[in-house]
């Protein structure tokens, strides 16, 4: 049966192959982004957060069956903050009212491989907390600090935290107790665009490898390869997974930390 979903990040990477995925599959989707999409938002802010609610409600009818909150972004700077738990949230929050006509209501968010690196403890604190100023704050300070290499934590923190928020709400009355599946993947590295004159020479190849050490078809992967994970996790087959953080990495993750279970 054919199912409506809100996709963000729409327009390229991960959100675009899902969209594609799911229409090609016959069901009605929602795509948001800044541009090129059904819906163009801006994430980052208030009025781009309430405005992605208007607008799907009003494109949908006031139900749908699944969120799927892809938007993010990698730079060291605040928004990278700002959408990558502010506004995930906001989404999954902000939409979650409109699940409760559907008999399969499903949500999922992505993290990162990334959410294993060390983290801002300041900046944790913040967003767990749900103190966006103080969190931008403290992004913004990170970001300005003098460095000879960008720093990574601004996003490595965001996707922690995000990852700790799904494993958290997960369970509760307004999830699970409602028939709404939440989960969340932590993607490695994806070969896009952006990556790919590093994958084709070998030393950029083996720079990925040594940072994301993938014995399954080394450490790049199409975007098709998580969009169909999260296809999967938000369709009405997925009944029973939920507070799930599952690593599409090529086995980065497991070599990283062999004795986690």
């Amino acid at each position: 049966m054919a199912r409506k979903y809100v996709v963000t990040g729409a327009a390229s990477g991960i959100g675009k192959a899902l969209t594609e995925q799911l229409r090609a599959e016959g069901n009605t989707v929602f795509g948001v982004d800044l541009r090129d999409a059904d819906v163009t938002v801006d994430l980052t802010t208030a009025e781009g957060r309430a405005g992605l609610v208007d607008r799907v409600t009003e494109l949908s009818g006031g139900t749908i069956d699944a969120i799927v909150a892809v938007a993010g972004l990698a730079a060291p700077i605040p928004a990278t903050a700002g959408v990558n738990y502010f506004g995930a949230i906001a989404t999954l929050e902000g939409l979650r009212p409109l699940l409760a006509g559907s008999d399969a209501p499903r949500a999922a968010v992505v993290a990162s491989l990334a959410a294993l690196e060390p983290v801002d403890g300041p900046l944790h604190d913040a967003l767990l907390a749900g103190d966006e100023p103080t969190a931008l704050e403290l992004a913004k300070a990170i970001a300005d600090a003098p460095t000879d290499t960008p720093s990574n934590a601004i996003y490595n923190t965001s996707k922690n935290a995000i990852a700790l928020w799904v494993r958290r709400n997960a369970p509760t009355p307004e999830w699970a107790g409602s028939g709404i599946a939440l989960n969340a993947i932590a993607p490695g590295v994806i070969e896009t665009p952006m990556i790919a004159s590093i994958l084709a020479t070998e030393e950029g190849r083996a720079a990925l490898a040594a940072g994301a050490p993938a014995p399954l078809n080394g450490p790049a992967a199409p975007a098709a390869a998580p969009a169909a994970l999260l296809a999967w996790l938000t369709s009405a087959q997925n009944t029973h997974v939920t507070g799930q953080v599952i690593f599409v990495d090529g086995g980065a993750e497991v070599i990283r930390r062999p004795e986690a279970v």
